[in-house]
């Protein structure tokens, strides 16, 4: 007779999972046009359901955002049977269903719109649906989280409500306290921080106060938990550590308004090394001359699923921290 097959067991964090709209708010994918976007496959098999991909951050010239986007575009476009690229939250829907990973852009700073207000409308038509001020350093739209804090600047404050009239998303990952602030005061739609960690938790100028996160719940947006090791603390990126943070916010602000925004780098590369190379972005007090710099897998978002239900949170808490939170914004600012 033959062997017979045994069955896996399921668990209830299998369950809860494979219902969710799985959501990583950011990925530390580097804008360029020879970039292996195949890494995409990370977050498929993983069984995310959308992944936001960076074309542009602050240091390059402003013009690369658009080869980029090109670049990343054709390929997405070239594997529909995998990928779809989300102008809205439909779209992430429909991608769950069929068990496809759903697309969108983002701007790691305000240096892409070159001082020009009509470039946000722009760079939405062409799939960009989050933006943040600026990326650790000051720009014409506001402060950096490594310098001076000056607020958000009058050109700044106009980006906010061109963004909320187009429908993009407004992010303050990487911005400095009074610049993010500002923008949750003025911003007509939900404010989210993408992929920033508790300062509470870990103390780096990368992470946030809870004044932040409590700002930011207020305005009804989401806070991401980061990846890497070194916002995480002592430089692991370990389940536990995503789920320390993660903690800390459903107790500060209420499971609602948390999320995922990994800033996982799929491809194979010595950050510390990277990082070296603009010590201005990139302090080396700040952890970033950090000998192999960890980052967490989308792999591991299911285990953050396990340990939040062992924790006490209910099926639709956890549901939403898995992505439903940010599906929810996504909702109300793209429609």
């Amino acid at each position: 007779m033959p062997d017979s097959v045994t069955t896996p067991t399921r668990t209830r964090a299998d369950e809860v999972y494979d219902e969710a709209v799985v959501w990583d708010a950011h990925a530390g994918v580097y804008p360029d046009t020879r970039t292996d976007l195949a890494g995409l496959e990370n977050w498929r098999q993983a069984g995310v359901s959308f992944v936001s991909l960076n074309v542009a951050y602050d240091i390059p010239s402003w013009e690369q955002a658009f080869p980029v986007l090109a670049a990343y575009r054709r390929f997405i476009e070239s594997h529909p049977d995998r990928y779809l690229i989300a102008d809205a939250a439909g779209d992430v829907r429909r991608a769950k269903v069929e068990g496809r990973l759903a697309v969108a852009f983002d701007l790691e700073g305000m240096c892409a719109l070159n001082g020009d207000l009509g470039m946000v409308a722009l760079f939405h038509e062409l799939g960009v649906r989050q933006a943040l001020f600026a990326y650790n350093l000051n720009n014409e739209a506001g402060g950096g989280c490594h310098d001076e804090d000056t607020g958000l600047t009058e050109f700044g404050r106009a980006v906010v409500h061109e963004m909320n009239r187009v429908g993009m998303i407004v992010d303050c990952s990487h911005s400095a306290y009074r610049t993010t602030m500002e923008a949750m005061e003025i911003s007509t739609d939900p404010v989210v921080f993408s992929h920033s960690n508790a300062k509470r938790v870990w103390d780096h100028d990368r992470n946030i106060t809870d004044d932040q996160a409590l700002a930011c719940a207020a305005t009804g947006g989401v806070i991401g938990v980061c990846g890497l090791g070194i916002f995480l603390g002592d430089n692991d990126s370990s389940t536990d550590r995503l789920v320390e943070h993660t903690c800390h916010y459903v107790e500060l602000v209420g499971p609602e308004h948390v999320g995922i925004g990994l800033d996982h780098i799929h491809e194979s590369i010595d950050l510390a090394d990277e990082l070296s190379a603009r010590p201005d972005y990139w302090p080396p007090g700040q952890q970033y001359d950090t000998p192999g710099i960890t980052g967490a897998h989308p792999d591991q978002i299911h285990g953050i699923c396990d340990h939040l239900l062992a924790r006490g949170l209910s099926d639709a808490e956890v549901t939403g921290i898995l992505g439903g939170n940010f599906l929810r914004v996504a909702e109300q600012v793209w429609g």
